[in-house]
Formats: C-alpha cells, structure tokens, sequence
C-alpha cells in the first residue's frame, strides 16, 4: 500500500456497525482510577489523553520506516504544545551540565536562543558550526569529540541549506553521539530522519503537517524505548501538553497532507525556476533546483523538497516594495499552509541573512495565478 494512502485512511476508526467513522476530542482533565493505578491506560490529563494517543499513533506510523540496510522499524511519538516545546524536549531530555551539543548556526533561531539563553546558563557546552550544508561532514567531525547531541536541521530555515543526514549519523555514531533532526520543513512524508540513522525527529507540525494555520503542534518521534520514556517523562514533568481539541484539529487535518504537500511542493518548484530567471532576483534557494549545491543530497534522502523558497532581492526597499504589491503573497511568519506566505526574513533579526531576503511558503493555488502575481510585482521594482 502507497503511504498517501496510509495517511489518507490513518484516522479512521475501527469498523463496527453503527459507529462514527473518526472519533471526537476526549475533554478530561482527572479520569476515574480507583484502585492501583498501575494499569490504567489514563488517570490525570497531564499525563496521556485518548485524542494524543490517537495523533501520536498516526504520527508514529508516518516516522516508521525502513533504514539504508534494509531493517524495518517502528516508531514511537510524543506530542506538544508546539515545535519548540518538542525541541525543548529532545535538549531537555538529553542534556545535562558538563554536556556539549553541537548546532548549525544557520539551525532555527529559536532553538539557538533557547540554547544560549538557558542551556548554557545550566553549564551546557554549544558548539557551532558555521553552517551546515554538503560539506557538513567535514565541518561537525572534528567537533563530535566529548559532545553527548548533535542537532541537524535539513533543509535549515530559512536559507535552505542541505547536508547528507546519513553521513553526519554515521560520523555521530561513531564518536558517541545522539543525533537530532529539526525535520519541520518536509515532514516526515517528505524526510524520514529515523530512517537515515538519527536518534530523534522533530517536528513543528503547525507547519505542513496540519496544513491550516489554526493550531501549533509539534512531535518527536524516536525508535528507543529508552528515549521515548525520556521524552515522555520531560512533558508529563513540564506540562508541555496539548489540548484535546487541538489534537483533533490535528487529526482532522492530516489525511490531507499527502495532496497538500504534493502541491504546495509542485507550486515551489515552479516558483523557484521562474524566480531564478528573472533579473529582479540575486538568487534563489530550493533544493528542488538542479543549481542548488544539495539537490543530489536531497534526491537521496526526501521524497518531496517542501514547500519553502527562498530568495534574494536587491535590498530592503525592493523586498517591501515586492510585498506591498504582490497580492497572492499573505505577509506573514510561518510556512506550510494552504494559503502562499512570504516575509523579509530580515526584520525579525536572528538570522544571518540580507535585507532583502525573502522566505516565500507556496500554497495551493493555482500556479497561473501565482506566477502571474509575482511577475506583475517583480515587474514593479523595474
């Protein structure tokens, strides 16, 4: 069976006659537990709810896979209030003072903040690497020795950077290292970092995942027991949950990923090759693009190239310019939604990145009507 076609069926409820066909949220906060507790499969809200178990089934399905040798597994997930709170996990959960991560510098700025504002006020070591893209391998080894995580996000946000996931895992594996995968930008239907030797897959899942814009969400997504109950125990003690309600928006949602992502990616790529043909444009950045520097990486190791280009303007004035009049291309921060999005990266600082950078997130219209809008607006900065 195709996997759209798992994701497409994963929500449905069991056959029996007279039934609903997918199950509602579980609203609880205590559940009765007389007796010992031992055995009861929910007692108190922040600790498990019937709609997580359901997401994180579905979720866990989509992580499964198989490895390079041939070694079917099956995942296990854990659900968050968001992606951050699921990052906040995995650096939670793993680290401790005297420890060493190593991080790209070009990783999601947020999680670099969580880092430096927190981690290494606990006695964390941080490791950068200036960046990591092919050439990843060569630049992370030498700083492996000692570390106890290596975190990988590929393609980075928002410069679209991507490195050889299986090369860096073995390099990690071999001095010790757990490795995590920020796998939000093509999601576990389009990358499996499990299945290319990472430790962890997270996710923000209000992203593609869920696809509507109107819930956060995040995951990790392991194939050790042992690291799952960390995980696990890291929420349950933190209290980084979920709403029932949310969870079902999110179930709600994801059998339509497979149509989504497949369209939202064809209209990036046609976006990509049209804005790298135009003379408005300094470059473009999609790893779907044969020019980009990891596309042979990317056709290895993802099954779609996602939904986010990136590309560069001459200057901060062209980019505003270029977002006032385009009128498909909704100004706001985020990505993967069925609506196209677009900002100057630039203004929210962070990011080592030019003033007139543009982090475009295709949508599903229509890639006429797409095209046709950025034409009219890239012809205005003339």
């Amino acid at each position: 069976m195709q996997e759209s076609t798992r994701i497409v069926r994963s929500t449905l409820t069991p056959v029996v006659a007279g039934t609903e066909m997918h199950s509602g949220p579980v609203f609880a906060a205590p559940y009765h537990a007389p007796g010992d507790p031992a055995g009861m499969p929910y007692t108190y809200a922040r600790s498990h709810n019937p709609t997580w178990t359901e997401l994180e089934r579905v979720i866990a399905n989509m992580e499964s896979g198989v490895t390079a040798s041939g070694e079917a597994y099956e995942a296990q997930a854990v659900v968050f209030a968001s992606g951050m709170g699921a990052i906040a996990a995995v650096f939670g959960a793993v680290l401790r003072p005297g420890d060493a991560i190593v991080i790209p510098a070009n990783s999601y700025y947020t999680a670099r903040v969580l880092l430096r504002e927190y981690f290494t006020q606990m006695g964390i070591e941080v490791r950068t690497v200036a960046a990591m893209g092919v050439d990843a391998v060569e630049a992370v080894t030498p700083l492996l020795a000692g570390a106890k995580l290596l975190w990988i996000e590929s393609p980075s946000n928002p410069t679209m950077d991507v490195c050889d996931i299986a090369a860096l895992c073995d390099a990690a594996r071999a001095a010790g290292v757990l490795v995590a995968v920020d796998n939000t930008t093509p999601t576990a239907l389009g990358q499996k970092p499990l299945a290319l030797g990472a430790d962890f897959s997270a996710a923000s899942d209000t992203k593609s995942m869920t696809g509507h814009g109107d819930i956060l969400l995040g995951h990790v997504a392991v194939r050790d027991a042992v690291l799952l109950a960390k995980i696990d125990q890291w929420r349950t003690l933190t209290g980084g949950i979920l709403g029932p309600m949310e969870a079902w928006l999110a179930l709600r949602s994801i059998p339509t990923l497979p149509l989504r992502l497949a369209r939202t990616c064809e209209n990036a790529l046609a976006i990509a090759e049209f804005l790298a043909t135009r003379s408005e444009v300094e470059s473009v950045m999609y790893p779907g693009l044969k020019t980009h520097p990891g596309h042979a990486i990317a056709l290895r190791q993802m099954t779609y190239f996602g939904p986010v280009v990136s590309f560069i303007l001459k200057g901060q004035a062209a980019a505003e310019a270029f977002l006032n009049t385009a009128e498909l291309l909704t100004d706001a921060t985020s990505f993967g939604g069925m609506t196209t999005t677009a900002e100057r990266r630039a203004k929210w600082g962070g990011d080592a990145v030019a003033g007139g950078f543009i982090r475009l997130s295709a949508g599903c219209e229509a890639i006429e009507d797409l095209l046709a809008d950025l034409a009219q607006a890239l012809d205005g900065l003339r």
